[in-house]
């Protein structure tokens, strides 16, 4: 989603800038230099050619305020410095923009800057020379290059989010039938991309810099009132700090105290989820205790609770279990003078440069701990997770929303049996705890026990929780489970194995299908894929238009192409190479197909274990027994009806060509569901005893819809049960019609 116009700014080029813009662009230029002093001669001197050359690229190009727009680049390659980024990242954010508007080529950067740069302005670059079909699509394609472009190098988001907070410093230049696209695009996607990289400086200043677009009047009152409650409670905040540098100055502990305001959007968004005013957010105002040591935060709680009441419920430690993005702080909430809630955090020197620059905090302390695994703790598994969902991943749309999913500022932090944690979105369930174990654990799950208590695969997982997964090889992934889960990895995981099992079901099931078709035209099996039959294959692959043999049987199994007719072709095919049609088969086969006129590809046998090529239709509900006939769907595989259900006769006469001939095989491998509705009389104890009469025909109750209007003298229950066959129906129904207060009873039959 990165917008076309957010990235630039750019006015139509001009003739030529006049020498005073020369001079307000060299001036922004010396001031970037004067930041530099973290850096080498050599490193500073690349910056200058890099400078040097991207200068002249947008030579002419002006911003919407007028200014050159080196300007813009400059700008933004001093935000990277404020995050003592090296020298590559500074040249590649002076070059942002010049393969994007300037036509300047990946090859030649890399002559002149090296491939690493190269690499890192090639993933800022958006893909408009590309032809989309909308222009969302080409949004989320370029949003998916720049994230796989930072899952390899978190360089580039950094850059990106330094170039979008220029531009949303700078968005009152722009037109404003712009403001709402940009300025909605960074609240919903590079906001929270900040506060996953625990950059949540950058994170709170793009926040409030979209409301301020987004709800300009909005932005404007709550600022005045804000201002004006800053002015009348100067006093209590100024008596607050006092006393509170007291208890640590008593305690001899040198501590370093900075006020805190909320933000207006953050005021807002409280104001807006709870329905309050203005008056009633009480949390405004809070407080940052920067202590020396880790266990100084501990003491220094333990002081604060001394001097003021915590309000229940308000303590959050981080410390011992950080933040996803590797945010580390005590938190609490104490009631202060006068009754006013006010927020203490609690932090050491190193965990306060962590919470304020995050990802970032690699580089300002890279050259003090060379050895630091800060980017390790700072969230980056997320980034990793990029390229796990891209390997699955193929539709960028779909890709997208999987990353969308994962751009949770919230999280819940649960254990393993192990006592592992864990780190989930909030509102995760079990079944992504079990993917983020291992995709293995998610595709084999079928329950857990959380806190030694069974609970459904759904059940939403708590701060705290001690999960245990319950699996069994012989279970498969779910479709319904979508429906439930929260992470991108367990979306995305669901999705791949549900595409692959479907592929390898359609395929096996094509393949039957194109057998049977192949024996009606008297040639017994289908032709090998070695070297002797291979022109064979080739020849029938043209024909149909597909790259592969199993792409071509998967088509078949999907519906997408009629078996009979491939199978005429593959038997003209054969017929060339010197192989003769076995006359008998051909009598047999047709024989068979005579009994039933429509059908024409041959006979295939059911018994359950087709997996998602294979549909039994929620219409008629067939079981072992029925007399059944097969549609092929469009994309959809075989969808089985019994055939006397409406639905499959009023297909059979507009769509006749694509039924086959379809039985159940001799030993289904697993029971089919069926309804039946049992009329009864109301009484305490009925439901109860119908249940139990199913159970003792043994069959499972699988859903009970006891419909909606209220209680008669006589309801209908609709219960969907599980048999084996017709027979072990009839067992159900007989053991149904024996209980007291049942009425009717009957099997269910859509129209």
């Amino acid at each position: 989603m990165i917008s076309d116009a957010a990235s630039s700014h750019t006015a139509p080029p001009a003739p030529l800038a006049h020498p005073a813009a020369h001079g307000a662009a060299a001036a922004s230029f010396a001031a970037l230099l004067s930041r530099l002093d973290y850096l080498g001669a050599a490193d500073i001197e690349a910056i200058r050619r890099a400078y040097r050359f991207a200068d002249e690229a947008h030579l002419g190009q002006l911003r919407k305020n007028g200014d050159p727009y080196i300007t813009h680049p400059i700008a933004v390659a001093a935000q990277c410095a404020e995050w003592k980024l090296d020298a590559q990242a500074l040249m590649a954010a002076l070059m942002h923009d010049a393969m994007e508007d300037c036509g300047v080529s990946k090859t030649e950067l890399v002559e002149r800057f090296g491939a690493p740069v190269a690499d890192l302005v090639d993933g800022l670059t958006k893909l408009e020379k590309l032809a989309f079909d909308t222009r969302e699509q080409n949004q989320a394609e370029s949003f998916r290059k720049m994230l796989l472009a930072m899952a390899k190098d978190v360089r580039v988001i950094l850059i990106k989010l330094a170039d979008r907070t220029h531009n949303m410093r700078t968005m009152g230049d722009m037109p404003r039938n712009k403001w709402q696209r940009i300025s909605s695009e960074t609240l919903e996607i590079y906001a929270p991309i900040a506060h996953r990289l625990g950059l949540n400086f950058t994170y709170r200043e793009l926040q409030d810099l979209s409301f301020r677009f987004l709800h300009p009047w909005r932005y404007e009152v709550l600022s005045k009132a804000l201002n004006r409650s800053r002015t009348r409670r100067k006093d209590l905040i100024a008596r607050v700090q006092k006393e509170v540098e007291g208890v640590f100055a008593r305690q001899g502990m040198q501590v370093r105290i900075v006020g805190r305001e909320k933000t207006l959007y953050s005021v807002y968004r409280k104001m807006d989820s709870k329905h309050l005013s203005f008056s009633q957010v009480t949390d405004i105002y809070g407080f940052r205790i920067v202590v020396p040591e880790l266990t100084d935060c501990y003491t220094g709680m333990g002081l604060l609770h001394q001097l003021y009441k915590p309000v229940p419920g308000k303590f959050r430690d981080y410390v011992a279990i950080p933040k996803v993005n590797g945010y580390q702080s005590l938190h609490t909430t104490l009631i202060g003078p006068f009754g006013t809630n006010i927020e203490f955090q609690l932090r050491t020197h190193a965990m306060d440069v962590v919470a304020e620059s995050g990802v970032a905090a690699h580089w300002l302390y890279k050259a003090n701990e060379p050895g630091s695994d800060t980017t390790q703790r700072l969230g980056t598994q997320w980034l990793q997770s990029l390229l796990d969902i891209q390997q699955e991943t193929h539709d960028a749309s779909e890709f997208w929303d999987h990353i969308k999913i994962d751009l949770f500022p919230d999280a819940v932090y649960v254990f393993t049996p192990k006592s592992k944690i864990l780190a989930l979105p909030r509102g995760a369930t079990v079944m992504d705890f079990a993917y983020a174990i291992h995709s293995g654990v998610g595709n084999r799950a079928v329950g857990a026990r959380i806190n030694g208590e069974h609970r459904p695969l759904r059940t939403e997982l708590s701060n705290g929780d001690v999960v245990e997964v319950i699996t069994d090889d012989t279970a498969e992934p779910n479709p319904a489970w979508l429906s439930f889960v929260k992470t991108g990895r367990a979306r995305s995981k669901i999705r791949h194995h549900l595409k692959t099992l479907a592929q390898e079901k359609a395929l096996q099931l094509g393949e039957r299908m194109l057998e049977q078709a192949l024996r009606s035209e008297g040639i017994a099996s289908l032709p090998a894929t070695d070297g002797a039959h291979k022109s064979t294959w080739d020849k029938l692959l043209r024909f149909t238009g597909n790259k592969t043999r199993e792409e071509l049987l998967s088509d078949i199994g999907m519906g997408k192409r009629i078996a009979s007719m491939v199978g005429k072709k593959l038997a003209v095919l054969l017929s060339e190479t010197g192989l003769k049609p076995d006359a008998v088969l051909i009598s047999t086969e047709r024989y068979a197909a005579g009994q039933n006129e429509a059908v024409s590809q041959g006979v295939v046998s059911l018994d359950g274990s087709e997996g998602l090529s294979v549909q039994y239709a929620r219409c008629c509900q067939p079981i072992p027994g029925d007399r059944i006939v097969g549609y092929l769907g469009r994309g959809e595989g075989l969808i089985v009806h019994t055939d006397d259900c409406p639905t499959g006769q009023r297909l059979l006469a507009r769509d006749g060509e694509r039924f086959l001939q379809v039985e159940w095989a001799d030993e289904p491998v697993r029971p089919f569901e069926t309804t039946v509705v049992v009329t009864v009389t109301n009484g305490k104890g009925v439901l109860a005893r119908v249940a139990s009469a199913i159970a003792q025909a043994e069959a499972d109750i699988t859903h009970v819809d006891m419909g909606d209007e209220p209680a008669q003298t006589a309801t209908d229950l609709h219960f969907t049960v599980a048999v084996r066959d017709r027979v072990h129906l009839a067992e159900v129904l007989r053991s149904l019609k024996r209980t007291g207060s049942v009425v009717k009873v009957q099997r269910f039959r859509s129209g």
